[in-house]
């Protein structure tokens, strides 16, 4: 009996492990599939979906947002509801002489075209040093938002913004419609004229993949040894040769046509009637009409690189094309010797 019981305990403990190890393991296998694994996952996974929706709504609402997503454009009302905010900096370039003595947007800084972001005796813009100190004195840092308009549906805000980007300042913006649009809304004026502190922004080397040269770049696809999509932005009669330049207007070449190859689309056809840019989808289709669609480099040009530096600013910084503006225009490439050039009028220097 002695060893019976003994057996007949061991047979004990064994079922008693045997149904502990049932039960553990009958345990394990109901976790994982009682666990709400999925639900929670689902219930966490349909938040974050519902959180960009909502943040598609505000960018939609947010007139600053600029329509390439990032720098571009802002709007007559963001602009009135940031004009104090320190690290805004408004700059006017305007074509007509005393238009910024006459009135201006609260805060903003004169910046004339033709002194300011030029060397006034060689042909060339602005040096990284001058440019710097000209920066500086207008308040801007290396973190401003940097917004820059003007007269002319922001022809030469558009070049203002070009020699920005060229001296690496960040963040650069265009006012959409400009100072025309401004007014037409009736927004305010003052002839205040603000004293800033200086700024810390130093600009950087010029980057000159935003700026093209005759001989490194317009004479090899002119000549058909490079490609590149070359935009001729002046007005049809300039493109054609049947002018040398419109009336009124001191720089000129002594031959008439295009750069061969070029295709010409005015600048203007960039803007609504108000001035205002045309839509990304508008804008898109306008070039790719011209067989233009950023797949290749493209270069804008027009007489002295001004108006091109408006179709620049729309293919770069709204498109996001890789561009580069010539700002040697017709007057350096029509005054050029030994040049190739298409002159479909046949107009004459002398001959008019």
């Amino acid at each position: 009996m002695s060893n019976y019981k003994k057996v007949a305990s061991v047979f004990l403990a064994i079922a008693v492990v045997a149904s502990l190890s049932s039960s553990t393991a009958v345990a394990a296998t109901k976790k994982p599939a009682a666990k709400p694994a999925t639900k929670p996952a689902a219930k966490s996974s349909a938040k974050p979906a519902a959180k960009p929706a909502a943040k598609e709504t505000v960018v939609e609402n947010t007139a600053a947002k600029p329509k390439n997503q990032s720098r571009s454009v802002v709007s007559a009302d963001w602009l009135a509801q940031n004009l104090s905010d320190p690290k805004v900096k408004i700059i006017e370039v305007s074509t007509e002489q005393g238009l910024y003595e006459r009135g201006h947007i609260q805060n903003a800084v004169n910046f004339a075209w033709h002194t300011d972001f030029v060397d006034p005796v060689n042909r060339d813009i602005i040096s990284q040093e001058k440019f710097t100190a000209l920066a500086q004195k207008a308040g801007i840092n290396k973190d401003s938002t940097v917004v820059l308009y003007g007269d002319k549906n922001n022809w030469f805000a558009a070049w203002g913004a070009w020699i920005f980007n060229i001296y690496g300042q960040s963040d650069v913006r265009i006012l959409d419609g400009g100072r025309v649009k401004w007014e037409k809304d009736a927004r305010a004026l003052t002839t205040a004229v603000p004293a800033p502190a200086n700024g810390n922004f130093v600009a950087t080397k010029a980057d000159n993949t935003l700026r093209a040269t005759l001989a490194k770049d317009v004479l090899p696809v002119a000549t058909g040894k490079a490609k590149a999509d070359l935009i001729d932005i002046r007005s049809a009669d300039e493109y054609s040769g049947k002018i040398f330049a419109p009336a009124g207007f001191q720089e000129l070449a002594i031959r008439a046509g295009h750069i061969p190859g070029a295709k010409n689309i005015p600048w203007g056809l960039n803007v609504n009637a108000d001035g205002t840019f045309k839509s990304v989808a508008d804008l898109k289709k306008l070039y790719a009409d011209a067989g233009i669609d950023g797949k290749q480099p493209i270069i804008t040009y027009c007489r002295i690189g001004e108006r091109s530096s408006l179709t620049w600013f729309v293919l770069s910084e709204i498109l996001g094309y890789s561009v580069k503006n010539y700002d040697g225009s017709w007057t350096e490439y029509g005054n050029s010797v030994g040049v190739p050039i298409n002159n479909p009028s046949g107009t004459v220097w002398g001959k008019l």
